[in-house]
């Protein structure tokens, strides 16, 4: 059996503004209809596929679980990192996880993040790697390369060993232009997909030998750890001496024992606005457009509105990145797109709250978002999935108006407890307990308005909650 370790962290700033640190791209439907996070679990299900282990940060443990639910996948695992640290940690403590409970399988690393765009061959290529994988050997993954990228590191392939697999001769850094170009023409080299393949013991052994000193830690990190609704939190203590270091830089380019498959389909990390251009499908003018969009005289641009009230209209464009959201409108020269990460930058310089936060906010039980905001009000849409509840709480400055607007709403206030339908509402004085929770199979949305002096979600005092938060 193989064991799926998709790694689930990521600052959400080259996708930007459709991607956040609140809402990185993995869970954001970039191509296709799924999330890059569902479409990677999709791809590690079936005969010969366990289920999967999913290492992530605590502010995306809801977002995880309802995204497989949705999908109908169900857990392994969900290891929670207390902060991120890279990949060779997440790494190794999921290897460690995954040798602890299924010591037998091979385990396959994968980003959560990246764009396949067929999965069969994407299975029938790990496949491949099986033999090599259960004899003791590393698995890399090489992509066969379409152009003379700078933005990925590179593998030369050796000596063919197995049936699909070969000896690794070495990994290359990021190269410059030039070097990328003469890599392009010659069929040794390919790109560096990230993805790996092997017994949990091989990794585990390979961190032995070439990074003892983080080995001790992870398995005090995991023997320490702790059981959260489901959740197994790693040790924050053990973790926070972990380095933040990539598996490359850690294990792979010191290992001896690496062997490498190709993988001959289309395949994309989607680094920045141009790879999700070439990714999406274009018309004859070479334009990539979502719904809500005109392109008038434009050619080989980028155009997505991600809002149904906004219409983006495109006018004698080339070579544009344009993406608008309900807070935030983005344009860039294509050449320009890995820049997106710098403009993130200057935004959290001046504080502003798009740089990190969607205007969508989702919780365990739903989403809310801010439809207006002024000195003294504040309204609000808030949709509840079905059977989910808030926590009992109570606000010290701002009382609340709720109006239903969909399904049922069951309200408790103080020691009173009602239901709601559509079109009615109920008022929530400053300082009273209150729940708000959907007994209903359907999802429910109200409005909220909110009056007061303060509307921070700090503002929040909890009595009860079925999602432990404090």
């Amino acid at each position: 059996m193989i064991t799926p370790i998709l790694l689930c962290g990521g600052s959400g700033t080259r996708l930007w503004p459709l991607s956040r640190e609140s809402y990185p791209k993995q869970f954001a439907d970039v191509v296709g209809e799924d999330s890059l996070f569902q479409a990677s679990a999709r791809r590690c299900i079936g005969d010969g596929f366990a289920d999967p282990v999913v290492i992530t940060g605590n502010a995306f443990r809801f977002i995880v679980t309802e995204q497989l639910d949705e999908c109908l996948i169900a857990p392994g695992s969900i290891l929670i990192e207390p902060e991120g640290r890279n990949t060779a940690p997440a790494v190794l403590i999921s290897a460690l996880h995954v040798l602890r409970h299924r010591p037998d399988d091979l385990i396959l690393i994968m980003p959560s993040d990246h764009a396949v765009a067929d999965p069969d061959l994407f299975r029938a290529t790990v496949a491949q790697g099986c033999a090599a994988a259960g004899a003791g050997q590393i698995v890399t993954f090489g992509i066969a390369p379409t152009r003379a990228e700078t933005g990925y590191g590179w593998l030369e392939r050796g000596a063919e060993t197995t049936d699909g697999a070969y000896n690794l001769e070495r990994f290359i850094e990021k190269p410059d232009a030039e070097t990328a170009t003469r890599l392009l023409a010659d069929d040794r080299y390919m790109w560096n997909a990230g993805v790996f393949l092997a017994q949990a013991k091989t990794l585990v052994a390979a961190y032995q030998t070439h990074a003892p000193d983080m080995l001790a830690l992870a398995e005090r990190a995991l023997a320490n750890a702790t059981d959260d609704l489901g959740f197994t939190r790693i040790d924050p203590v053990a973790w926070a001496g972990m380095p933040d270091i990539s598996i490359d830089y850690a294990i792979m380019e010191k290992a001896k024992n690496i062997s490498l498959v190709p993988f001959q389909g289309d395949w994309s990390d989607l680094g920045n606005w141009q790879s999700v251009w070439q990714e999406t499908t274009r018309d004859k003018d070479g334009n990539a457009r979502s719904a809500n969009t005109t392109a008038l005289d434009c050619k080989d641009s980028l155009l997505r509105s991600e809002s149904d009230g906004i219409e983006l209209v495109g006018i004698g464009l080339t070579n544009i990145v344009a993406v608008a959201m309900g807070d935030a409108v983005m344009v860039a020269d294509m050449s320009q797109a890995q820049n997106v990460k710098q403009a993130v930058t200057n935004l959290k310089a001046r504080e502003a709250k798009q740089a990190v936060q969607l205007p969508v906010d989702y919780r365990p039980w739903g989403w809310f978002e801010t439809l207006v905001l002024g000195d003294r009000f504040q309204v609000k849409r808030i949709h509840v999935h079905a059977g989910a509840s808030l926590s009992l709480q109570s606000h010290d400055h701002r009382s609340e108006h709720w109006i239903v607007v969909e399904g049922v709403a069951q309200v408790t206030i103080d020691d009173t407890e009602k239901q709601l339908s559509e079109n009615q509402s109920v008022y929530i004085p400053v300082g009273s307990k209150h729940r708000l929770a959907n007994p209903g199979p359907a999802p429910m949305v109200l409005i909220e308005v909110q009056t007061g002096s303060y509307f921070g979600e700090d503002d929040i005092t909890r009595y009860e909650d079925r999602y432990a938060r404090g």
